[in-house]
């Protein structure tokens, strides 16, 4: 072996990715973009689950429990009357609210405490929240007036009452509706850019191009074949989920993949869209770091879009895979009082980021190819 001959090639592709800026910025840029995101998601002091309170005792422990949890950094809790907890909490405004019934104060003297929690249920981790914050403000309040009057502490035995879901649903079912919307967009958007890329490495484009076809036609044409193959794998994802591994699904399965459809059709177009800013199949690849993997951590497929920093939540609201996986949460966990009204905001977004992706992707047809 030849040192002179090895150090030769090193230093040939070396070489390479110095002037491959793109590769470069793959290499050590998005590693500190990601990085960063993880940072603000998980340290970034995001909103708290917002909670309501019924104190309908009138006695001591019921205002100590509420002070409590008034003040407490773990959920922000606001006290209201039942009617009202009841409406937020359908609406989406509260993540839980906790009841404190009148007979609070003298069921403590009889050794337990069993407030009424009721919890959005859609989202784990906030009605996590909701139930611990409440434990530890009941075993706060409880402890001190147990100490003070020299008795033992009572035992805390809440009820939990979810309006979605429930605690038979498991890890899966909560996030199900998110994983096939991301396995769909992801997969999509993957195969799309890279077979138009090399459409155009192969000079199909350039061909057509010179023929009487429109570049509208032609951008149509090439979406609506991706789109047919992106509805058959989006079929066959659904079918799987919910036929095979047995998905929780409360909704309608036709308003199910009309999501998927148009989660598809984002794809596809946001695929032909950024193949046109790469030169080969490796350069296509780089945008799964750049465009898919913010996505994923800010459109609320691992944590809720609430619980972001306010900054982050705006550039959220603006991605279309937050808007696909808030329908397809919505219908598959919430279905059972869903219908098309309740996801046509989502539905609309999704459809509106498909016509502007399309609309781009014709212009830039005809910068790159003309």
């Amino acid at each position: 072996m030849n040192g002179r001959r090895v150090l030769a090639i090193t230093r040939r592709l070396l070489d390479q990715f110095r002037h491959d800026r793109r590769t470069l910025a793959l290499l050590f840029v998005a590693p500190l973009l990601i990085l960063t995101l993880f940072y603000f998601l998980l340290r970034g002091g995001g909103g708290r689950p917002a909670m309501g309170v019924v104190n309908e005792d009138q006695g001591p422990l019921g205002a100590a429990v509420t002070q409590q949890l008034l003040a407490s950094g773990s959920v922000h809790a606001t006290e209201m009357d039942a009617s009202t907890a009841a409406a937020r909490l359908r609406d989406g405004g509260l993540a839980g609210y906790v009841v404190l019934p009148a007979d609070f104060s003298t069921s403590a003297t009889q050794g337990a405490i069993r407030p009424e929690i009721h919890v959005e249920g859609t989202q784990p981790d906030q009605s996590g929240a909701v139930v611990q914050a409440t434990g530890l403000a009941v075993s706060a309040a409880a402890g001190s007036l147990a100490a003070a009057a020299g008795v033992r502490a009572p035992t805390f035995s809440p009820g939990v009452t979810y309006l979605y879901g429930g605690p038979s649903l498991d890890t899966l079912d909560y996030f199900g509706g998110a994983f096939v919307g991301l396995i769909v967009f992801f997969l999509v958007f993957v195969v799309t850019c890279v077979s138009f890329l090399r459409e155009r490495s192969q000079g199909t484009l350039e061909r057509l191009m010179a023929s009487p076809l429109r570049r509208s036609e032609i951008v149509v044409g090439y979406m609506l074949a991706f789109t047919i193959l992106a509805l058959v794998q989006g079929l066959e994802v659904l079918v799987f989920s919910l036929g095979v591994l047995r998905v929780h699904n409360a909704g309608n399965v036709l308003l199910i993949f009309g999501i998927v459809t148009l989660l598809a059709l984002a794809a596809v177009n946001l695929g032909i869209l950024l193949s046109t800013f790469a030169r080969t199949e490796f350069q296509a690849v780089q945008f799964i770091p750049i465009v898919i993997v913010p996505q994923v951590l800010l459109s609320g497929v691992i944590l809720p879009v609430s619980s972001e920093p306010g900054w982050l939540q705006a550039i959220s609201n603006v991605l279309p895979l937050t808007y696909a996986v808030n329908g397809l949460r919505d219908v598959m966990l919430k279905g059972a009082d869903l219908g098309w009204a309740s996801v046509q905001l989502d539905a609309a977004v999704v459809a509106a980021f498909c016509v502007v992706a399309l609309a781009g992707a014709t212009a830039t047809l005809r910068r790159q190819v003309a």
